[in-house]
């Protein structure tokens, strides 16, 4: 005998996940990060007070600055060997703790003690290179795969909201605050970065030898060994290795190239200072503008996407280049500041994404000491290059590299996904209703 079958409950599709931006886990990490960024930022700018109060001189400014990048690229390798062996929380919290020391130290050697503030200064820099490898292996751990890329942006979106409006709020401080106390105030915000993260998850880090295989007996390779296995890690990933050549080519070329010639031709061809301020301006937003397209647009071909993105910063040598309208320069920084970021945040997240879990500190760690220690090379070369063949020729040059060097990058192999195979079609789909919340 038949029988009717019973009806079954219609099943309701699953609620979309909740936008990266309600989970407090993230927040705490983007408090602290974002605060972490804005110490970084105000250091030099308040320096630059002490020279104008006359409690610094330029030379020690120099000296000062110089002590900070040398902390930096110092500590960023161990912190990404110190971040892969134990707590990524725990890294940030001892690194920033170490910065924030030294804000006082810097107070107490201002107008007093030279050598004070250079030992503080490599203090600091020590601090702030220890904790960003740390920090973005901390987001990984934080951040479901799928709400990486909304996170990274957000992550980005504070960096150069904080470079926008810093520079307005520090001066508005500085009309009732001396120099010290926004030396202690940078202080507060190390604190901040040390003490409001959260703690992320607990991946599997296991001990490894030289080789980059576990090592059953748990003996502890060196420092060195375990930094040349990140590099091995990075070896095996060509669109990373691809991806740093790029970055040498855009900032030790291009970028130097245009913060050295930019005030020069805003000077000496348009006769203003405006032009020098206004494509400063436009170019933090363009990246503020890149930073809210990429957290919901998901390219189909993510690696050639975010490298035609920083391919697109040639266009700011470019527009130097040319007798045009100081319009058309400011519109030129919008572009590149759009473009930079188009690249960023998918840079981040695969690298989070592809990189083995216990190595991510080390490789991103890399990818830091090569994209900031490079920069001061460019810097120190492109101005005698200027004197030798002229500011045209130097940056036609430039902006050559920063076309065809990431074009060359994007024919790389892996180099179109960002890895070996292109993303699952349902996290790009996730993602993008997530950023909706």
């Amino acid at each position: 005998m038949a029988t009717t079958p019973t009806p079954t409950a219609p099943t309701s599709p699953a609620p979309p996940p909740r936008s990266v931006l309600r989970d407090p886990a993230f927040l705490r990490l983007w408090a602290g990060t974002t605060a972490s960024g804005l110490a970084t930022w105000a250091l030099p700018f308040v320096l630059g007070l002490a020279v104008l109060h006359r409690d610094l001189g330029a030379a020690g400014l120099g000296l000062v600055l110089a002590a900070r990048t040398a902390g930096f690229l110092a500590a960023v390798a161990v912190g990404g060997v110190l971040a892969d062996r134990h707590s990524r929380r725990a890294v940030v919290l001892w690194s920033a703790l170490a910065a924030a020391v030294a804000a006082p130290l810097l107070t107490a050697g201002l107008g007093r003690s030279l050598v004070l503030m250079t030992a503080a200064a490599v203090l600091a820099g020590a601090g702030q290179g220890a904790c960003r490898p740390a920090f973005q292996a901390l987001t990984a751990e934080t951040v479901a795969p799928e709400r990486r890329q909304q996170a990274n942006a957000a992550m980005t979106m504070a960096v150069r909201s904080s470079t926008l409006a810093g520079p307005a709020l520090t001066a508005l401080l500085a009309a009732f605050l001396d120099v010290g106390t926004l030396l202690l105030g940078i202080g507060a915000l190390w604190l901040i970065a040390a003490l409001v993260p959260g703690r992320g998850g607990a991946p599997h880090r296991p001990t490894t030898t030289a080789g980059g295989v576990e090592d059953p007996t748990g003996d502890r390779p060196s420092l060195r060994s375990d930094f040349l296995d990140g590099i091995r890690e990075a070896r095996r990933h060509p669109w990373f290795l691809a991806g740093l050549g790029a970055l040498v080519a855009v900032i030790a070329l291009g970028y130097s190239a245009t913060s050295v010639a930019l005030p020069l031709i805003s000077r000496d061809r348009y006769g203003s200072e405006w032009v020098l301020a206004a494509a400063m301006t436009a170019y933090t937003l363009g990246a503020l503008g890149g930073a809210l397209v990429i957290a919901r647009w998901r390219p189909r071909s993510q690696g050639w996407a975010a490298f035609a993105g920083l391919a697109a910063y040639g266009v700011a040598p470019l527009s130097l280049m040319l007798p045009v309208h100081p319009l058309v320069v400011v519109a030129a920084y919008a572009v590149a500041g759009i473009g930079i970021e188009l690249f960023n945040v998918p840079w981040f997240t695969a690298t989070q994404r592809e990189v083995a879990p216990d190595k991510l500190a080390r490789v991103s760690s890399l990818d830091f000491l090569v994209s900031y220690g490079l920069a001061p090379v460019g810097l120190a070369l492109i101005a005698p290059a200027i004197s030798a063949f002229g500011i045209t020729p130097v940056l036609a040059v430039c902006a050559a590299a920063c076309f065809l060097v990431p074009a060359a990058a994007a024919a790389v192999p892996t180099a179109r996904h960002f890895g070996r195979t292109p993303p699952a079609p349902r996290d790009d789909t996730t993602t993008r209703t997530a950023t909706a919340g």
